[in-house]
């Protein structure tokens, strides 16, 4: 993997970039153990609470609420924000937002920056634009420096470094810091990342955010994190930046209570986050003196004119459909082609490129329902999958291949006659591609064409003689 960022508009389809990460057994290895221990720290967590349903649905009924009312809690933000010093700015997309934030830094008198993990810069591609102008972007986040220094992309939401296993980060850390004897234990790469950004937080006097929540009824922008240089970052620079997609607005400080259980148990398996740190505008005595908050568009507000992919927007990043979805945990995240990799990526990213790229990624997905069951607000992300799936075939036009399949399969299910006409025509066409195993059983192991997509990776049982309206009629003309 380069360096170069992840986008839809120029990445592979998801089929191509998946046959290339399966070839991958250490990837396939990294991300099966990762999201292993994960998984599994979830559970327990997650079985200590004994309303844990309940808390779903609150979590729910708040975002449902958040985007219902969108409009009023975003002006409410923006007043509150506004009064405590804070300065907010409005981006349409994402060049907008890289302006903006580009053209704060050069005005902070930086041409460095220190950042906070945040995926929201990795959608807007923020680090190539502060490169671009002359400015160094230093990750803080020991995942995102990893990613930074190997040269690599994240790919995964919350553990952005999940496909890396200790040797991968002991060998970037010793090339790219230059610690020929670096040792491999835990404690020595976090002793080497350490020394390596305290330095970074000392010296740079801007830093840049992402936003967990922002609070429309305070004004204040929420951080939550496990290693405690986010906190850093907030406190030591003269000016601080938080861009955040719209989305990430809450109405009440009280809805937090919620949010805060929900969000580190589905994220990373603990009770709570070590680090919450709300910001909320500037003080003489303490922080940076300069506060700016960017909340950008890109697309958001498309999505949330969609009645039925609206519920992508109620995301919070925990990442557990990632964890649990059985086709992520195999190709990994880099072949989603975007920052947002699996079922919430399968649909988000494809809204956010307005359906013009991405198409192949509400495909990416067995539709099993493990995202679902996992989603900390509830998400029906297979009900989105299959709606976007419409929305694919029907800006494709009435002549390609699935719509013209999909039209004729309807034609046929609408009459008895027609489908019983197509069962003895596939029973026929059938006949020369059935091999019987040793019960006798009939199994085709190639198919032609577009169909051969399906045999590539699992036989298919004959059809059988009898259907199952022959069958019931006969059963009542015999009386049993």
């Amino acid at each position: 993997m380069s360096g170069s960022a992840l986008d839809p508009k120029t990445a592979p389809v998801f089929p191509i970039a998946a046959r290339t990460a399966m070839k991958d057994g250490q990837l396939r290895r990294n991300v099966r153990h990762a999201t292993d221990v994960i998984q599994a720290k979830r559970a327990r967590v997650v079985a200590e609470m004994p309303d844990w349903q309940e808390l779903r649905e609150a979590g729910k009924q708040i975002r449902q609420h958040t985007m219902e009312n969108l409009d009023f809690y975003l002006e409410e933000f923006e007043a509150n924000c506004t009064r405590a010093g804070g300065v907010v700015h409005w981006a349409r997309d994402a060049a907008e937002a890289r302006q903006i934030i580009v053209g704060l830094v050069k005005a902070s008198g930086s041409d460095e920056v220190i950042k906070i993990k945040s995926m929201t810069t990795e959608e807007i591609q923020l680090n190539s634009a502060l490169e671009a102008a002359g400015i160094h972007p230093y990750e803080t986040d020991l995942a995102e420096l990893i990613i930074q220094l190997g040269h690599d992309q994240p790919s995964h939401i919350v553990v952005p470094a999940l496909h890396k296993n200790r040797q991968q980060i002991r060998e970037i850390f010793q090339r790219e810091m230059n610690l020929p004897k670096l040792g491999e234990r835990p404690e020595d790469l976090a002793d080497a990342a350490r020394i390596f950004l305290r330095e970074k937080f000392l010296r740079v006097k801007t830093g840049v955010s992402g936003a967990n929540f922002l609070i429309a009824e305070t004004g204040g922008v929420c951080i939550v994190e496990s290693e405690g240089n986010g906190r850093m970052c907030l406190t030591l620079p003269e000016t601080l930046i938080a861009v955040a997609g719209i989305d990430k607005v809450v109405p009440r400080f009280a809805d937090l209570e919620v949010l805060f259980q929900l969000l580190p148990r589905s994220a990373t398996g603990e009770r709570m986050n070590p680090y919450n740190s709300i910001w909320t505008g500037v003080n003489a005595a303490d922080g940076p003196r300069a506060f700016h908050v960017v909340l950008m568009d890109n697309a958001r507000t498309e999505i949330l004119a969609d009645a039925e992919g609206r519920q992508t927007l109620n995301c919070i990043r925990c990442g557990a459909c990632q964890n649990a979805c059985p086709v992520y945990r195999q190709t990994g995240g880099h072949a989603y082609g975007s920052v947002y990799a699996g079922p919430i990526g399968a649909i988000l990213t494809p809204q956010l490129q307005e359906m013009h790229h991405a198409q192949s990624l509400p495909y990416a997905s067995s539709l099993c329902g493990a995202c679902y069951e996992v989603c900390p607000v509830k998400i029906n992300i297979p009900e989105v999958l299959i709606h976007l799936r419409n929305k694919v075939v029907k800006q494709n036009g009435p002549l390609n291949v699935e719509a013209f399949a999909m039209k004729m399969m309807g034609m046929i299910f609408l009459s008895e006659h027609r489908f019983r006409a197509a069962q003895r025509m596939g029973r026929m066409a059938e006949a020369p591609l059935v091999r019987r195993d040793e019960k006798g059983e009939g199994w085709i192991g190639w198919l032609p064409g577009m169909l051969g997509g399906w045999t590539k990776v699992r036989d298919l049982q004959e059809m059988p003689q009898e259907t199952f309206r022959d069958w019931w009629k006969k059963r009542g003309t015999h009386g049993s």
